[in-house]
């Protein structure tokens, strides 16, 4: 019992601390085994001139009843700084019962393609008839609420100049438009440094909707149930031997919701859509991969077993602090049970210094109880691929239409 104990809480700490310091060393290790190579006559590192020619760029997203934002996104995408004559803007209405499409033509005139997809089938879907139907070489997926930086396309184009790179992970940057402060913070930017160290792996474990590019060519369509499409696309690629980096220069921006309720499902549909990504791309558990394999496990598939991993030291605490001076366990007993009393009882009954531990705690089981009900919804089959939109209140600041 206290071997599986300890291995518990080991592979926790390990995927949340452990991998992270990991990935410092690794990275510091290759740049000194590098610069110690140019300094020996190595490859020239310096960078290169960079050329004028650019690809032929489709930005594409989905929208299901965007009246209320799709002007300001389209024009967000029309003040990029790119090529006009090089890009275009594919938008698919999924079902929308408002103005969605009408506003997005009046928008965006002839540099605007408007599919009207009937009956709604869900952003999987509609991306699997959209992406083939672009004519740009890079396709840009994004979403209708997320607003994009004037630069990040030409960041996330540039890094298409190697050969080798199939997807490009842009920066997702979340805002709270009430409160500057906000518990997902934290544990976003500490997500967004894995992010930083694993692409220059070129080896980002998944994207996020927000923003990511993809060669056209190397897109297959998926199943319309995939659940959390910006995971299944980019690993697809990446396990077939493409570079999947991360380029920190293309900023995006997307607001987060005040409804706690709402919160919880948006991470248990995650979740369940977790397990189905692995059984639908099983080759993330074949150790020929490389690091990609290491990442997955470390980074996600030790994460998904949190709550389980948790459960069992809970568990397994109790029978081993009820030992005769077994004063370590009834300690440890004792740390786990004040810190899920303390996540129960929430930011609201705390003060003080008091108050951010406990909002951080909080979070943390909340988002495992949340990953424990996907895992059950997986099982059973009741996830559904549709989301439900929110209310935006105010686009994010700094980020303006032309």
């Amino acid at each position: 019992m206290a071997t599986l104990l300890w291995l518990s809480l080991g592979l926790v700490a390990f995927s949340y601390l452990g991998y992270f310091l990991v990935l410092l060393v690794w990275d510091g290790a290759r740049d000194a085994l590098s610069a110690l190579r140019f300094v020996a006559g190595g490859e020239d590192r310096r960078a290169r001139r960079e050329t004028d020619a650019w690809p032929r760029v489709s930005i594409v997203f989905s929208a299901f009843d965007e009246e209320k934002c799709i002007r300001h996104k389209i024009e967000n995408c029309l003040a990029l700084d790119y090529p006009a004559d090089r890009l275009e803007i594919v938008v698919g209405c999924d079902g929308c019962t408002d103005r969605t499409a009408e506003i997005a033509r009046g928008a965006g005139g002839d540099r605007v393609t408007v599919h009207e997809l009937t009956p709604r089938a869900g952003k999987p879907a509609a991306i699997s008839k959209l992406v083939p139907a672009a004519r740009g070489d890079i396709v840009v997926l994004t979403d209708a609420n997320v607003m994009v930086e004037p630069g990040a396309l030409r960041a996330l184009v540039r890094r298409f100049r190697d050969p080798a790179v199939g997807a490009v992970v842009g920066r997702l940057r979340l805002y709270n438009p009430t409160r500057a402060e906000f518990e997902e913070s934290l544990y976003w930017k500490y997500e967004t440094v894995l992010k930083y160290y694993e692409g220059k792996h070129g080896a980002v474990l998944g994207a996020n909707g927000g923003l990511y590019a993809i060669r056209r060519i190397l897109f297959s369509p998926i199943r319309a149930d995939t659940i959390i499409d910006d995971f299944v696309i980019p690993v697809r690629i990446a396990v077939r031997g493409w570079k999947v980096p991360y380029e920190p220069d293309a900023v995006a921006h997307e607001e987060t919701t005040e409804d706690a309720g709402r919160e919880f499902v948006r991470r248990a549909r995650i979740g369940a859509g977790d397990w189905q990504a692995l059984a639908r791309v099983p080759d993330l558990l074949d150790p020929r991969t490389g690091f990609l394999f290491f990442s997955f496990v470390s980074h996600k598939l030790l994460r998904w077993a949190t709550p389980f991993l948790l459960a069992v030291a809970l568990v397994l605490s109790v029978p081993l602090a009820a030992q005769p001076g077994a004063w370590l366990y009834r300690a440890l007993l004792l740390g786990q049970l004040l810190f899920y009393g303390l996540a129960l009882a929430g930011p609201r009954a705390a003060t003080g210094r008091l108050r951010r531990v406990a909002s951080l705690a909080h979070y943390f089981v909340t988002m495992n109880a949340a990953l424990a009900v996907g895992l059950w919804r997986f099982v059973r089959g009741t996830q559904r691929a549709t989301w439900e939109r929110t209310e935006r209140v105010a686009p994010p600041p700094g980020v303006r239409a032309a």
